[in-house]
């Protein structure tokens, strides 16, 4: 067989991923902070495209179009092409402005009537007066262009600068400071030390009893409790500070793990109370803060802000709209790109201006798109699951994405998408979309198949209403749900349990005898 070179025809089809459609992915599975964060960029990027808020709804208000043409610069209307004052300014009739006129009317001077008055400079700073600007733009307040409101906000007090603040003042060797320093740059966002003291010893190049010299006395710093290298360390320090660290209690707490696991009875003879004495101990436990060191640094928390809304309609089913804050709108200026691709000067120009056009227009198509998405999968996730937002979570339906997909002819991909980041508001709270999908447990004797989150919910109940004299083991709560016709193993419910953190029945029926 000769090897040629030769030419040949194929003819064949492949999906390309382009970028417009790459985008449209993006955006697809964006939540709306991200959502807003994108197009806020883009509007800076493209000249052709403008906010479609009602401002600009109103500004290009009878374009075919739907772009608008930018809004001039704001204008006094008010104001006079002249320097002199309109004669029918009440502002400048009726009111003494001059300091002069109201000093001679008042037969006094203006600084003693007013001694805070703007118009009556007061003695400057003299520490003011070497900075120069400083003192400028000192004295202007608010009408200097450089005033900052966010300036005047104090900053927020970290773990590591209140420590630092108590270093200085407890330790005055240089050698201490720094070893105090290293240790508390160690410490976690709880308050908590998971570093050796050997290490810190071989780092530092000093000797281990001098570390832990340091510690003590770092121990003994506000919040108590800080510098802890466990749980059982974190408690007895409080303790100590509350002065209720006597020996009943240390032996408390050197077995915690016996508190942990509700064995009562072993903790009264090691630590020789009663049972009066014993509850008292368990409350002052309770009440100390497993965590010091959380009260400082606490981050934002993000409101939850619902995509879709779901409430009920007049006929008796469920009315599902969009959260129309949560998109952004944006317009396309086509009027704006008429009038500069005339004054183009080059190929460059033109090329740039004509891609910025079809970029505009595609970002209003994707917004248009996923927005009708998110609301045609969300309507058929409330078809599907009707039963919950009627009578509640025990008739959670099983429902996969495939079922969604198939329903409204789409992928499972882009339901997957939709689904992603997105809350849905109803009657019974606010969900994220992917609450509603849930495996299937099936049901005895060819029954309905049962959505995990309702056995899971019907577990909860069970455990709640359980008799303190008659708790509820695992194979009793597998032998209830099969006589309600859920078939499900007994590992599967010790498994949605633990999930949940609710302890075994054992642990359940010492917690709960204590308590009686």
């Amino acid at each position: 067989m000769a090897i040629s070179t030769k030419l040949e025809m194929r003819q064949s089809q492949s999906l390309v991923m382009t970028p417009q459609l790459m985008q449209a992915i993006k955006l697809l599975q964006m939540s709306n902070l991200d959502l807003v964060s994108y197009v806020e960029a883009e509007l800076e990027r493209n000249p052709l495209l403008e906010k479609g808020d009602s401002e600009a709804a109103e500004a290009g208000n009878g374009e075919a179009s739907g772009a608008s043409e930018p809004s001039p610069e704001p204008s006094d209307a008010g104001a006079s092409s002249g320097d002199e004052p309109n004669s029918g300014d009440w502002m400048q009739n009726d009111l003494e402005t001059g300091s002069e006129a109201i000093a001679s009317r008042m037969d006094t001077d203006l600084g003693n009537v007013f001694p805070d008055e703007p118009g009556v400079p007061a003695s400057p700073d003299p520490a003011l007066l070497k900075s120069g600007d400083s003192y400028k733009n000192a004295s202007s307040g608010a009408a200097s262009e450089d005033y900052n409101l966010e300036a005047f906000v104090a900053e927020e007090a970290s773990l590591g600068t209140s420590l630092e603040e108590q270093m200085h003042l407890a330790l005055s060797d240089e050698a201490d400071r720094l070893i105090a320093g290293h240790l508390i740059n160690s410490l976690d966002e709880n308050g908590y030390l998971y570093q050796e003291l050997e290490d810190t010893a071989e780092q530092l190049g000093v000797d281990v009893d001098r570390v832990e010299a340091v510690l003590t006395t770092l121990q003994s710093f506000e919040p108590a409790g800080v510098f802890a290298r466990n749980l059982a360390e974190c408690l007895k320090l409080q303790l100590i500070d509350k002065n209720r660290f006597d020996p009943a209690m240390e032996a408390l707490i050197d077995n915690i793990e016996l508190l942990a696991k509700r064995e009562l009875a072993a903790l009264k003879k090691i630590c020789g109370v009663d049972d009066e004495d014993l509850v008292e101990m368990i409350a002052e436990i309770r009440a100390l803060d497993p965590k010091p060191g959380s009260v400082f640094g606490s981050s934002l928390v993000q409101p939850v802000v619902p995509d879709v809304f779901v409430r009920p309609a007049n006929d008796g089913t469920w009315a599902v709209e969009l959260n129309s804050d949560t998109l952004p709108k944006v317009l396309v200026n086509q009027t704006y790109f008429a009038k500069v691709i005339k004054t183009a000067r080059n190929e460059t120009e033109k090329e740039y201006l004509t891609e910025s056009l079809q970029t505009a227009n595609w970002l209003a198509k994707s917004l248009d798109q996923r927005a009708k998405t998110i609301l045609k999968v969300s309507t058929e996730i409330v078809r599907q699951q009707d039963g919950f937002l009627t009578y509640g979570i025990a008739h959670l339906r099983p429902l996969n994405l495939k079922t969604i997909a198939e329903a409204i002819g789409m992928h499972e991909s882009t339901v997957s998408r939709v689904t992603s980041n997105k809350f849905m508001s109803t009657p019974r709270g606010i969900f994220e979309l992917k609450y509603f999908f849930s495996s299937a447990i099936s049901g005895t004797a060819d029954g309905d198949s049962h959505s995990a989150e309702a056995v899971r919910h019907r577990i909860k109940q069970m455990i709640d209403a359980e008799d303190p004299k008659a708790i509820l083991s695992d194979d009793t709560i597998v032998k209830i749900l099969k006589d309600d016709g859920i078939d499900i193993a007994r590992r599967t419910v010790a498994k949605y349990r633990e999930a949940m953190k609710i302890g075994s029945s054992v642990q359940r029926r010492r917690e709960k005898n204590s308590k009686l």
